[in-house]
């Protein structure tokens, strides 16, 4: 009989499997897996990674050298902007994956901080939702006779995964509840872009990333304020502590107070952080 595989295996399975669409497949399929039992529990994963596998397209930038993506309203405009959300989309599988692995020497650990298997199904979630919008995004631009790797993109996002490696705290307030909390910000004025232009398809699938988002931030949120109360920190000074020294750049406004509360932030966390100076 197979040994059932855990969701340490399924995480591996997934960062060494370097095609986007398949990436995105496997994640969903794994997911369907876990919910029949078919996938049970986690275990310590030595040597992982530092970056996924990855296509040998896109070509990857730095972000002062990718191109503009040219007058809005355009049909190059609007494969370019799909284009970048589905790599944004891409990267998240793999982060979501990655935490899952990364930090498995927490699970049910007998000592100091511990994290329940909720922590893990929370993230294996988030990898199926962004499963979900990149394979979405990738049929979007098909009807546009374009696809993921078409354009060149930047490599930012794994970046902040390699700073935050071995921290779990600094992963959780720089990939969820910055990076993430940056889409709840800029998403809803692509979608009035988009109902601007006609293209309820495309806004429609804005807004459904939108919403999922929403629970990815919240539930970097929880996990953050559960590992502050275990070292008795202050939730506020530790995130702002925390993005200061791995973020090393302000906050952007304006802000989407409404859906970052929804997400579980308040404002006194990550306002101070729009004014200051690096």
């Amino acid at each position: 009989m197979n040994k059932v595989k855990s969701l340490s295996d399924a995480a591996l399975e997934v960062l060494q499997t370097p095609d986007a669409t398949q990436k995105a497949q496997k994640t969903r399929e794994l997911k369907e897996q876990y919910d029949e039992g078919l996938i049970k529990g986690v275990h310590v994963i030595p040597d992982l990674p530092d970056r996924p596998a990855r296509p040998s397209e896109p070509e990857l930038l730095m972000p002062r050298d990718m191109p503009k993506r040219g007058k809005a309203g355009t049909t190059q405009s609007k494969i370019a902007l799909l284009h970048a959300i589905a790599h944004i989309e891409l990267n998240a599988i793999d982060l979501a994956w990655d935490i899952i692995a990364r930090f498995s020497h927490f699970y049910e650990a007998s000592e100091g901080f511990s994290l329940p298997i909720e922590f893990y199904e929370d993230w294996l979630k988030v990898a199926d939702d962004e499963a979900k919008h990149f394979l979405m995004l990738n049929d979007r631009l098909a009807d546009f006779d374009a696809s993921y790797g078409d354009l060149p993109a930047h490599d930012g996002l794994w970046e902040s995964a390699e700073k935050t490696a071995h921290d779990f705290a600094a992963r959780l307030a720089i990939v969820p509840m910055v990076l993430e909390a940056r889409g709840l910000d800029v998403t809803p004025n692509m979608i009035a872009l988009m109902r601007a232009q006609n293209d309820d398809k495309t806004a429609d699938m804005l807004q459904i990333i939108h919403d999922d988002e929403i629970t990815h931030v919240r539930a970097g949120t929880l996990w953050f304020e559960g590992w502050c109360a275990h070292h008795n920190k202050d939730i506020e000074a530790e995130f702002q502590a925390l993005v200061k020294q791995y973020f090393n750049a302000a906050l952007k406004r304006p802000f989407n107070h409404p859906s970052r509360f929804e997400a579980g932030m308040l404002q006194d966390w990550y306002e101070p952080l729009a004014d200051i100076e690096f």
